[in-house]
């Protein structure tokens, strides 16, 4: 019997794995449960503000619309130092988003001081604690343009770090008549790990007033401009309060790249809330940019 021999191009043979490997993959994901959203804050010399808000799946597509109806209103929420308790107001603040904030209005922070949250929201009763520490003053602050740049630059500081005693800060900035609040800076927030006692230069670059819009054809993203008038807040934080924010901030920067490692977001708020409250220990450092 004669033996017939059959060619088969390889690039067919590629297409037909390729066409067997595929495959219509609906993955249900579980509804997460819903929970309230804490971001509070008290700084010295400062009334408390929180803001809250509802949990969603994080696959959905949250626009503006749908992100109002996340906010948590019609909630109880009060600060108290121990002694004395201020019970917080809502009211519409343009300047945050969603722009429905609790602010108080009789008690303000005190450096080396504790302060107690309570939200009293949807059947739901959260509690969480914080301190304001100390603020260690930076040694000098200065603007400088970059190479390459004939306007454009970053703030500048010296910080001596005090040694034997774990610190932890965070960055803001504004540019008067510019930016209507203080934003925290891309990495806002560090430790003293690698310089314990250290005497340390580095640079600050402009806080992003919103990290999910793009900026890419802004040429002065992250840059101040000569001109500016540049107020930095450096601030002093409590451990939880850095662990928040350094968790965060690294699963805001994967940009929801699904390669990237899975991060969990620690909370100090008890009783089946998700965030962050936290004090502030500030100072302000006021900088005019000029060449």
């Amino acid at each position: 019997m004669k033996k017939i021999k059959i060619y088969i191009p390889l690039i067919v043979l590629v297409s037909i794995f390729i066409e067997a490997c595929e495959r219509d993959i609906t993955v249900k994901l579980p509804t997460p449960e819903e929970k309230i959203v804490v971001q509070g804050s008290i700084e010295q010399d400062e009334y408390a503000m929180v803001m809250l808000t509802k949990n969603s799946p994080y696959f959905s597509n949250i626009d503006s619309a749908q992100m109002i109806n996340l906010i948590v209103q019609n909630a109880f929420v009060t600060v108290c130092d121990g002694v004395n308790t201020d019970t917080l107001h809502p009211l519409y603040d343009p300047n945050y988003f969603p722009p429905y904030i609790y602010k108080g209005s009789h008690l303000k922070g005190v450096i080396g001081n504790s302060y107690s949250l309570r939200v009293e929201a949807e059947g739901k009763v959260l509690t969480a604690h914080t301190t304001i520490p100390a603020p260690q003053p930076l040694d000098s602050v200065w603007f400088q343009t970059e190479p390459n740049q004939d306007s454009l630059g970053y703030l500048w500081a010296i910080i001596s770090d005090p040694p034997g005693v774990s610190n932890f800060y965070r960055l803001f900035t504004k540019r008067l008549h510019r930016d209507n609040r203080f934003f925290p800076i891309l990495g806002s927030v560090y430790d003293d790990r690698f310089f314990d006692g250290q005497t340390l230069t580095f640079s600050i670059s402009r806080g992003i007033t919103n990290l999910s819009e793009d900026n890419s054809g802004d040429a002065e993203t992250t840059y101040f401009k000569v001109g500016d008038t540049i107020v930095l807040k450096a601030c002093a934080i409590d451990k939880a309060h850095y662990d928040f924010w350094y968790s965060a901030e690294r699963a805001m920067f994967s940009g929801g790249n699904p390669f990237a490692t899975p991060s969990t977001i620690p909370s100090n708020i008890e009783g089946g809330g998700l965030g962050v409250w936290g004090g502030y220990g500030a100072i302000n450092y006021t900088v005019v940019a000029k060449k």
